[in-house]
Formats: structure tokens, C-alpha cells, sequence
């Protein structure tokens, strides 16, 4: 039976217990440092990638305690003067510089490195950190296919490095709290689950031209094929573009998807069917605007849309979120709040928040197992499988086939158009980290 009061319309204990999580950050990393005895010389954070991304994960750091960012690295000047600016002014000391992520691993004096880059560049990046012996916060989608995700997983597990894969969902008390709900069977027995992002995605200027001056476009390429500049394409927005960020479900939705493999304890789904299309934003994006997935996990299935264009939703309250279908009842789950709707008429409704700065409980349990070799909340198998997740729905899409996984074996079945999918050939002179 169910622990939750259905009399109330606020869980008092969820709502008191996250806010307390989200006070309790900063006295996290006062455990760490350690009661009663002087802080521990601080870790050296380096950063890669700086123009968006890298710098909030920097801030959360910074929030955290017990850090110093000593070098940047970006291959934009103005993000990498920019960050550096802003860094010197919130500690006191400004970081070294860098164009290359080579160049800053080998010079610099570093303990820790996050990575905000873009996803086609995570594997050379992090590979390199982990043979540099340094522990690293690494940013979803892990990889950009998933051939580079199992070269990263293989080259951790070989290691004894730390590893955090920033999924900051898997920090929230609501979704720990929903599932709670679910294994004491206040939905009565599961059926399915329907996750879900609709955005309206903002788009830009898809001429091409010539890159920004401070913009080494043939570097921020890199591995990836080297498509005209324009800023569609540029910082940011390269998250729609099918070579770079491949798409909303992969930049996005991964979030929401790993949350629920989280909350059911999920492995990877073993079918996939995908149907969707670029319906409004032709011409403007290369993924698709619209999107519906079906995963078949050993459990349940799980249901994906998005759509990136529209009018206003008519409950704009679950334009992000869960669904939780069970046969007494249903939840749904974003990341601070969820909300239980049972069966029956006279039934009540109960909606329980459980704010938290998600962020910083991530990089606090990232920094806290730095210093006491512990595994991290996310560590990078549970990175893999998320993201694989995902791109293995757009293998489904791209393939417009039926796509089933055997998640012992890491293959495709019976596709061949699809399995050539799981890994893309590097741009020359890059070599893909999967060599099998």
C-alpha cells in the first residue's frame, strides 16, 4: 500500500525533504571537505567547451565549493576572453587559455576537467582526459553514435578514474519520489509510460556564409563532416542539426528518457520504431520537428513525442514531463514537481513539489566522489545506455525501419541498413576510437 497522504494536495515531508537537498548542497560539500578540520587544498577544474554548457557547469562547481577553474579551453576566442573574464571576477584568479583540449591537458595543472563541448566531440575529449589521468564531468548525450560511447565506457572501466555523465534529473526528488509512489503500487499495476517534450524551437539564419573571426569553424567541426557555416548551424543551435547535435529527442529528451529508465529501472529497449518528419521548420533544421517513438523494453513500453512548432498547448503544465499509466491510477513527472491522478470520480488529486537546484546536487556528488573515490550517482555504463537509447530511435527514423537491439551483444538484428547506423567514419585525419 501506498506511504503518500491522499488527503493532502502538497506532500509536506517531499516538499520540506527537497528543499532541504537543495540547502544541502553547500553543506555537501562541507562534508567533504571534512567537520571540524581545515578544507583540503582545492581541486584544479579545467573546462572544455565554454560557450554555453561548460560555464554553467563551471558556475555549479564554483556554487559547490572547494574548486578552482584553472584553465578554460574553447576554439571560439571571444566564448574562451569571455569565460575567463567572467571567472576572474567570481575567484579572484583568472584561468589559463586554451584552443586546444590537447594542448590544455598536456600544460596545464589540473585535478578535474568538466566538458561542455558539443557531442561529436565527447569521445576524443574524453578519452584523452582519462589517459591524462584526470577524473571528468562529461555532458549528455555521451556520444554522438554509439560505437564512440562503448570506446568511452570501455576506456573508464578500464581506469580508475571517475566518471560523472551529467544527467542532473537522476538528482531529483521528484522523480525519486514518483517512483517511490509507483513501487508501492499507488497506480495499482503499471502499463506504460509516455514521455514527452514540446518546444518551440527558436531558429536562425540558414545562409550560408562565412564563420564568425573568432570562430575556428574547421576545429569546432572536427570529427564530424564539415558542413557550410551559417548560424542555424553555429553555437547552440547545432543541437537540430542531424551531423552535430542530432536532434531534439537526442539533445533533450534524453533527459526526460533517462529519468523514467531511472525511475522503472530500465535497462535498453529491445525494438524500436520510429515515425516522424520535418512538417514546419522545412528548410530551417534537419532533424525532425515532429517525432513519435516507440520502445519496447522487457517491462513496458515507452512512448516519445515532440513536436517543435505549434499552438499553445491546452495544459502547457505537461509540455515537459512523464506519464506513469497504471491501471489504478496515473502520475506525472517533471523535475520538481509530480502529480498523482487516481481512477474513479470522486477520486482526489494530489500534486507534490519538490523544488531543487539540480545542477549543483550533480556536480556536488560528482566532486564529493573525486575526493572519496566513490562511484558517482550517473556513472558512465547508465550514461551509455541512455544515450544509446535515444540514438538507436534515430537509427529507427533514419533507417525508417524497424530496429531490434540485442543489448547483450550490442547488435541490430536482422538490419544491415540500420546496423551500419551505430558508428559514422571521422573526417580524416581523426581516427574513431572504435576500432571493432
Amino acid at each position: 500500500m501506498s506511504t503518500f497522504d491522499p488527503t493532502t494536495k502538497t506532500n509536506r515531508r517531499g516538499f520540506l525533504s527537497a528543499t532541504a537537498a537543495t540547502a544541502g548542497t553547500l553543506a555537501l560539500a562541507r562534508s567533504v571537505h571534512g567537520r571540524g578540520a581545515a578544507a583540503p587544498k582545492a581541486l584544479k577544474m579545467g573546462v572544455i567547451g565554454v560557450g554555453w554548457y561548460g560555464m554553467v557547469d563551471a558556475m555549479a562547481a564554483l556554487k559547490v565549493g572547494g574548486v578552482e577553474v584553472t584553465a578554460v579551453c574553447d576554439v571560439d576566442s571571444e566564448h574562451l576572453n569571455a569565460a575567463a573574464d567572467q571567472l576572474e571576477k567570481l575567484q579572484g584568479k583568472r584561468p589559463a587559455t586554451y584552443k586546444l583540449h590537447a594542448e590544455m591537458l598536456k600544460k596545464a595543472d589540473l585535478d578535474v576537467v568538466a566538458i561542455g563541448s558539443p557531442p561529436h566531440w565527447h569521445a576524443l575529449q574524453l578519452i584523452d582526459c582519462i589517459k591524462h589521468g584526470l577524473d571528468v564531468y562529461e555532458e549528455k548525450p555521451l556520444a554522438y553514435d554509439i560505437r564512440e560511447g562503448r570506446a568511452m565506457a570501455d576506456c573508464v572501466s578500464k581506469s580508475d578514474r571517475i566518471v560523472q555523465v551529467g544527467f542532473q534529473r537522476r538528482q531529483s526528488a521528484a522523480f525519486k519520489q514518483a517512483a517511490a509512489a509507483v513501487k508501492a503500487g499507488k497506480i495499482g499495476q503499471l502499463v506504460q509510460a509516455d514521455v514527452q517534450i514540446h518546444h518551440r524551437a527558436g531558429t536562425k539564419d540558414t545562409t550560408p556564409q562565412a564563420p564568425p573571426a573568432a570562430l575556428d569553424w574547421d576545429l569546432w567541426c572536427g570529427p564530424a563532416p564539415k558542413i557550410p557555416y551559417s548560424p542555424q548551424v553555429g553555437h547552440k543551435s547545432w543541437r537540430l542539426e542531424t551531423t552535430t547535435g542530432h536532434g531534439h529527442l537526442v539533445d533533450w529528451g534524453i533527459h526526460n528518457v533517462d529519468a523514467t529508465r531511472m525511475m522503472l529501472g530500465l535497462g535498453m529497449p529491445n525494438r524500436i520504431t520510429a515515425a516522424g518528419g520535418i512538417y514546419h521548420l522545412q528548410g530551417k533544421i534537419t532533424t525532425p520537428d515532429t517525432l513519435t517513438v516507440h520502445f519496447d523494453f522487457d517491462r513496458l513500453p515507452v512512448v516519445w513525442r515532440h513536436r517543435l512548432w505549434g499552438a499553445t498547448e491546452y495544459n502547457p503544465e505537461v509540455n515537459n514531463g512523464v506519464f506513469l499509466y497504471g491501471d489504478e491510477g496515473t502520475i506525472f513527472v517533471s523535475d520538481q514537481k509530480w502529480v498523482f491522478v487516481p481512477t474513479g470520480k470522486s477520486a482526489q488529486r494530489e500534486e507534490h513539489t519538490a523544488p531543487a537546484d539540480l545542477g549543483a546536487l550533480h556536480m556536488a556528488n560528482f566532486l564529493d566522489c573525486v575526493r572519496t573515490r566513490k562511484q558517482p550517482d550517473c556513472q558512465i555504463e547508465q550514461g551509455f545506455q541512455a544515450t544509446a537509447t535515444v540514438q538507436l530511435a534515430m537509427i529507427a527514423y533514419e533507417s525508417a525501419s524497424v530496429v531490434q537491439w540485442d543489448s547483450k551483444t550490442e547488435q541490430i538484428l536482422h538490419n544491415p541498413a540500420a546496423a551500419k547506423l551505430l558508428k559514422r567514419e571521422y573526417r580524416k585525419p581523426y581516427v574513431h576510437p572504435y576500432q571493432g
